[in-house]
């Protein structure tokens, strides 16, 4: 048997995702005055929009 689909039609049918993960790094104060650094990571659709994370 002749193989059906190839390499080049499998790539054809993903989609690329055009949106841009970001790694956002938090520190919280505790109560007996330590910190804590929580971490999360946040997907954007524009890198420009970095700075209106909270």
């Amino acid at each position: 048997m002749a193989k059906q689909q190839t390499f080049a039609d499998k790539a054809k049918g993903k989609h690329k995702d055009t949106s841009v993960t970001v790694k956002v790094v938090r520190s919280v104060k505790s109560k007996k005055g330590s910190y804590q650094f929580i971490e999360n990571f946040v997907k954007l659709d524009d890198i420009n929009k970095v700075t209106d994370i909270k």
